[in-house]
């Protein structure tokens, strides 16, 4: 049974067939993130750090690095992204320890990451055209990690899951020739936005299977870009991790946490409630009140995605006798009532009888 082993100083996380889902937490990145990239820029890690352990918290089996940042003093990313992986991993690996993916289209910046990551990292990633093929294949051989290959080459993205399971199939024939086992090799598949390709739901799952089957190799993805556009995103990520899993896929990178209720949704659904005429206590807080009305929590915690994939795990036995999903879904106590059971006594028995 092909795994796909990842680890850190201390922990182990695995990929596999038969393996609960492997969660990769895509936070550290700067792509799309201004605010992120200008801290990252000035030397403020603050975000970096409470993404790190907040995505930890909330079920991340792996963290994805990228320091992808284009600083505005020097736009050479050759010259920027080396040094400033390997802050952010020693860093992170400082924080929390769980096994870590580099991430970098600058084949400095993966090499960096990998001479400070402590364990076996993730690279990420390879892809079909022949110069990349050239530049990462040896990194992977040289410090044998597992590596993400992406279902593109030098034509493109093709919309033809055929073609892209050619690519993939190029990708493991090709690492074979740098001795690189097909265990060691993770493919995303590329999933399309369902938006904009009807069929793009039913193309990744049917290719999944076919990478599962013909090619024995494991798989992840971009889970949100099968949402890209569209109303409602988590609904739709919610329907497709299972589905997904369901078809043999076994990680993804994507954002397990669910992020906190903002002040003004606060403030707007207090000013609706008011306007219904529902009386509130005086006394009640904020994270009691968004619970009530189902906003949601004025924390991160672990967003719904994460409920569907341990459902997920469960319904499949890689959650065996529902240990984990019970332990998501405890309720948490809440101050002063810690080491009580149930109505806040303390111990949780029945009470002897005098």
């Amino acid at each position: 049974m092909t795994r796909t082993v990842i680890e850190s100083k201390t922990k182990t996380a695995v990929m596999g067939f038969d393996e609960p889902f492997c969660v990769i937490g895509e936070r550290i990145n700067p792509t799309g993130r201004k605010k992120l990239a200008a801290e990252l820029e000035a030397g403020d890690f603050s975000t970096v750090e409470k993404d790190a352990v907040a995505q930890v918290l909330a079920g991340a089996t792996v963290l994805d690095i990228n320091a992808g940042v284009v600083y505005n003093s020097n736009p050479n990313p050759n010259e920027t992204e080396p040094p400033l992986m390997r802050k952010i991993v020693e860093l992170v690996q400082g924080l929390v320890d769980v096994p870590l993916c580099i991430d970098s289209s600058v084949p400095g910046a993966l090499e960096a990451g990998l001479e400070i990551c402590e364990g076996r990292p993730l690279l990420n990633s390879v892809t079909g055209e022949e110069e990349r093929l050239e530049e990462i294949l040896p990194l992977v051989k040289k410090y044998n990690v597992p590596v993400v290959a992406i279902s593109n080459d030098d034509t493109g993205i093709s919309e033809d899951p055929n073609v892209r399971f050619e690519v993939a199939k190029k990708i493991v024939q090709r690492a074979a020739d740098f001795g690189i086992p097909a265990h060691d090799i993770v493919v995303d598949p590329l999933v399309m936005p369902v938006g904009a390709m009807g069929t793009a739901g039913l193309q990744v799952f049917a290719l999944v299977r076919r990478l599962r089957e013909e090619l024995g190799v494991n798989t992840t993805c971009g889970a949100s870009n099968i949402s890209f556009g569209l109303p409602n995103r988590h609904g739709i990520n919610n329907a497709f991790l299972p589905m997904a899993m369901g078809a043999g896929m076994t990680s993804a990178i994507m954002n397990p946490v669910g992020l906190p209720v903002t002040q003004k949704a606060l403030a707007a659904k207090k000013e609706e409630v008011a306007a219904s005429g529902i009386i509130l206590p005086e006394d009640m807080d904020d994270e009691t009140f968004v619970t009530m009305f189902g906003l949601g929590s004025m924390q991160p915690r672990a967003g719904k995605e994460m409920e569907a994939i341990r459902a997920a795990n469960f319904l499949t036995n890689n959650d065996p006798h529902g240990g984990e999903w019970i332990k998501f879904n405890k309720v948490p106590a809440k101050a002063g009532e810690e080491g009580r059971g149930r109505g806040g006594r303390s111990g949780g028995g029945r009470r002897r009888r005098g």
